[in-house]
């Protein structure tokens, strides 16, 4: 990816899409440096990685009156944990993808007469920042079952993981319908021999779920998410990324 304006920056918080009422989002990754200075340092401070930490900062347009819009989600999230996703150029399969995991700490509303009303809001991880790809996009129903593309991110080297982000953005049906998402790995990307490798809880409304693997070794190169559906009339709208770190 060369350079580029930033025009179509999509985020979505646990179980909304926030790009249509957002005009600015910024992610903050960084380590502590803490110091090791002694006297065999030979006159140069010496300095090791501590704590991790990351932060998601995103402002736009307030609006309110349904769960998918801004007022209504931050205030659902407010001081929760959940997972974020952050795409710089656009939510297709296979886009550029920030997730992680944290916690909805600051929410800021209004402006001075005259102003379209803004708003301000702080995400604070509680997991590593992760840099992945979108393995579903936002808009595509599900109704039934299926699988989605292969993504080639390579092997997990042990003491790494295989970390992935469901946001559940609409729900329709009857008879408590619900989705199950799961995440699957395989050498190559026909997928003829696919194992599980995470599996989400079955989703019945709006909502995020992040999982991630158990820091083992994956040799599989190549995966994708599969999901299952049930309910009367059963419709599901849910984006997924994927990432290692």
């Amino acid at each position: 990816m060369g350079k580029f304006v930033l025009l179509d920056c999509r985020l979505f918080a646990p179980g909304a899409d926030l790009s249509g009422a957002s005009n600015k989002v910024e992610l903050t990754s960084e380590i502590e440096d803490k110091d090791a200075t002694n006297y065999r340092s030979a006159g140069w401070k010496e300095v090791l990685g501590g704590l991790g930490s990351a932060e998601i900062s995103a402002e736009g347009q307030w609006e309110a009156g349904d769960p998918s819009k801004v007022d209504d989600a931050s205030w659902a999230d407010l001081g929760g944990v959940g997972p974020y996703t952050v795409c710089p150029t656009d939510s297709v399969v296979g886009a550029l993808a920030y997730l992680v995991q944290g916690m909805r700490a600051e929410y800021k509303v209004g402006d001075a007469v005259g102003e379209i009303a803004p708003w301000t809001g702080t995400v604070k991880s509680s997991w590593p920042l992760v840099r992945g790809l979108i393995a579903h996009p936002p808009g595509i129903a599900r109704s039934a079952a299926g699988s989605g593309t292969a993504l080639e991110l390579g092997a997990v080297p042990a003491g790494k993981r295989l970390y992935a982000a469901l946001h559940v953005l609409s729900v329709a049906g009857t008879d408590a319908p619900t989705l199950t998402v799961t995440v699957e790995s395989d050498s190559a990307a026909d997928f003829a021999t696919p194992a599980v490798r995470a599996s989400f809880t079955a989703a019945g409304a709006p909502g995020g779920q992040t999982v991630r693997t158990d820091g083992l070794a994956i040799t599989d190169t190549h995966y994708r998410i599969a999901w299952t559906v049930t309910g009367s009339g059963p419709s599901f709208m849910f984006a997924v990324s994927l990432g290692i770190r």
